[in-house]
């Protein structure tokens, strides 16, 4: 399953029988949970040989194989510096197929997908349920594929932008006046003769 995963990241568009989205398959959930670490190890290990390839990558020679300058390289300095570079690559390659047993998923593996992973520090796939159950048995399916294409853009929320409501300038001038403080004292009520006679019960 691990090889099937691989496979449809290199996709043949003249091909009849490619998968409709690359780099994904779909299977049943208990499967995806299971084969997603053994998937990300294998990514790990093909990210571990990028190094050593680019240094030995100094010491190869474009010479045809078995030509006499081929022979002159193989026989110098530089195919032992080649040699030491490159066997840590070769190591890993050779661990990828002892666990795939797949020349051409360990080609996609190495040249492909660990490329575009080299910046990424880890979680290279994804396992998404699906609502449709499997026909026959009822199975609950999910879908997993490697990270990196169709994702979904994160959209920052910004706080919404309160505008504070002033007046107008022509009407915020005008404010009432207030009353001026009088410093005299309110008038005493005038009395009447009829308050000063004496009242007759």
């Amino acid at each position: 399953m691990a090889a099937s995963l691989i496979r449809t990241a290199r996709v043949d568009e003249d091909d009849p029988d490619a998968p409709e989205v690359p780099g994904r398959i779909v299977t049943t959930v208990a499967k995806a949970k299971e084969l997603r670490p053994f998937v990300e190890k294998l990514v790990t290990l093909a990210k571990k040989a990028g190094p050593h390839e680019e240094r030995a990558a100094e010491f190869v020679t474009d010479a045809e194989r078995n030509s006499n300058e081929w022979k002159t390289w193989r026989e110098s300095d530089r195919w032992q510096k080649w040699n030491q570079a490159i066997a840590p690559a070769i190591a890993c390659r050779r661990r990828a197929f002892a666990l795939l047993r797949d020349d051409q998923a360990v080609d996609i593996l190495f040249d492909e997908i660990a490329e575009r992973f080299r910046d990424r520090p880890g979680g290279y796939t994804r396992v998404v349920q699906l609502a449709k159950v499997r026909l026959g048995d009822g199975g609950k399916q999910a879908l997993i594929e490697f990270v990196g294409e169709r994702d979904r853009e994160k959209r920052k929320r910004t706080a919404p932008v309160v505008v504070p409501t002033t007046q107008p300038e022509d009407t915020a001038d005008e404010t009432p006046p207030e009353p001026a403080a009088q410093d005299t004292p309110a008038p005493e009520p005038a009395t009447t003769e009829a308050d000063d006679t004496p009242r007759e019960d």
